[in-house]
């Protein structure tokens, strides 16, 4: 089963757990980036802003070609309880009939659970089927820690089943 995990980073904890799950899974990987400032207590507050309205916003790449993959990763940091705008607008470009999704979201202290059911609406909407879902939290937590923590979500769920490598 052919898997990519495409994700979106702000502040590198969300793109520590996605490449840490790419590696012990061996998948491929696609960061989306933000082209829309969001560095600084203004754009903070802005972005925080945008994710609650789920407003879409430029990114590159503008779209990312699954057509070969049948399992999909979805990461994001949690914003104001929501999924980031770019996260968002990627999954209303991607075509995802018939695919299988993961989800994850990562997160200070709360939020995660809202960001999840709300990518799982999206998702599900586009055709997708979400056979995996988790959350993460980062305060606090050093890279290394991210990592173990990844490793560990990974081996507890099992990950390994829905890429036929074990």
């Amino acid at each position: 089963m052919k898997t990519m995990i495409i994700y979106y980073s702000a502040g590198g904890h969300t793109d520590i757990v996605a490449k840490t799950i790419s590696k012990k899974l061996d998948t491929d990987i696609i960061r989306i980036k933000d082209l829309k400032n969001r560095k600084g207590i203004k754009n903070r507050l802005i972005s925080s802003l945008d994710a609650f309205r789920e407003s879409k916003t430029k990114i590159q790449p503008l779209r990312v070609d699954i057509s070969d993959y049948d399992m999909i990763y979805f990461g994001t940091p949690t914003w104001a309880g929501n999924p980031s705008p770019a996260i968002l607008t990627i999954i209303d470009r991607c075509d995802l009939r018939a695919k299988d999704v993961v989800l994850f979201a990562t997160m200070s202290n709360s939020g995660g659970s809202s960001t999840i059911k709300r990518m799982r609406e999206k998702v599900e909407g586009r055709g997708a089927r979400v056979v995996e879902e988790f959350t993460l939290k980062t305060k606090d937590k050093t890279p290394t820690q991210l990592q173990k923590d990844s490793e560990a979500i990974a081996e507890l769920l099992d990950l390994n089943i829905f890429t036929n490598k074990k």
